[in-house]
């Protein structure tokens, strides 16, 4: 059974930091698959936040995160990160994992149609 475990949400200062963590468990996670970061705040639709191409290992960031948030993939741990920086009022949410087995993958990550997701995690960014 393919699962994701996210963790390492939780109440942050602006300004502040956090590293999410996303744990697979059933498969491997290497260069055969795409990996993706998504949240959804209350009220609002899910939005892609970063992602990993298959293959290519190209990154991905929305302009919201660009230059705050980073994304890396371990294979030896066979986890994901979301390394979150300069967090903003605005990135409070709920963040989900993904995964999908592509290849290499020639289109974009961000608007791919993954299969594999994570519960969640809540991230909550207020003084």
């Amino acid at each position: 059974q393919l699962q994701l475990v996210e963790s390492g949400g939780g109440l942050v200062q602006p300004g502040g930091s956090l590293r999410l963590s996303c744990a697979a468990s059933g498969f491997t996670l290497d260069d055969d698959y795409t990996i993706g970061w998504f949240r959804q705040a209350p009220g609002k639709e899910r939005e892609g936040v970063s992602c990993i191409s298959g293959g290519s290992g190209s990154t991905k960031y929305a302009d919201s995160v660009q230059g705050r948030f980073f994304v890396s993939m371990d294979s030896a741990k066979n986890a994901m990160y979301l390394h979150m920086n300069s967090l903003k009022p605005e990135d409070t949410a709920i963040y989900y994992c993904s995964a999908l087995r592509t290849g290499v993958l020639l289109g974009s990550c961000i608007t791919l149609t993954y299969d594999t997701w994570g519960q969640g995690t809540q991230v909550t960014v207020s003084s």
